[in-house]
């Protein structure tokens, strides 16, 4: 059987699976979705949103691209996020890394990888700024793991640098900033930061309102 098959064939028994436990389960999901939660999360496709928190469909609103990156120049991104916080009105935004991730163990090589080198190029920004930190956690892979974490940072407070962001917090004190990371090898999710409503941002990238 081609692969692909394999795909539908589990789309029906999923679908029987969901009727089975509740009849009317698509019925109500059909309505209308309320998340509380925005992820912003890599591509990698070892990392699954709903899957590795254990939701249900209409509980997490997802974005996905390389390396969990919040580019300020990103329209895809951007518009994710304004239609998550302006009108779905999430409370929880969270942008989840994960250890091994692809991605960064490029943007710490000088290998070339075509339109993929300008999306890096913020990740190797951040090692630059931080290298005493990353080169002191030792081998190549602890490296890479610890520019997992600093990533991770970094789009949080690129999303702090927003509009949406600080409009949402200055109108709805929300939503609620947090930096994950996803280890592959065990499973587990792992809260490294946390940044709430109105926390300090630089004079700089503050917008009035």
């Amino acid at each position: 059987m081609d692969k692909y098959k394999r795909l539908l064939l589990a789309n029906k028994a999923w679908v029987q699976g969901k009727l089975m436990a509740s009849p009317d389960f698509f019925e109500e999901l059909a309505k209308e979705q309320k998340p509380e939660f925005l992820w912003i999360g890599c591509s990698d496709s070892r990392v699954p949103a709903e899957e590795i928190t254990g939701v249900s469909p209409g509980e997490i609103f997802t974005h996905r691209n390389i390396a969990n990156l919040v580019n300020h120049t990103d329209f895809n991104l951007l518009s994710v996020l304004t239609f998550a916080v302006d009108y779905l009105k999430v409370k929880h935004v969270i942008v989840c890394g994960h250890y091994g991730c692809g991605g960064v163990k490029a943007a710490l090589s000088s290998h070339r990888y075509g339109i993929l080198d300008e999306w890096l190029r913020q990740i190797k920004d951040s090692y630059h700024a931080n290298k005493d930190i990353i080169t002191h956690a030792g081998s190549f892979d602890l490296q890479a793991d610890k520019l997992v974490e600093i990533n991770i940072h970094e789009q949080l407070k690129n999303l702090m640098k927003t509009h949406v962001i600080q409009r949402a917090w200055h109108e709805e004190r929300r939503p609620i900033l947090h930096g994950w990371v996803y280890s592959i090898n065990d499973g587990l999710l792992k809260s490294l930061y946390k940044i709430d409503p109105g926390s300090p941002i630089e004079d700089i990238y503050r917008f009035d309102f």
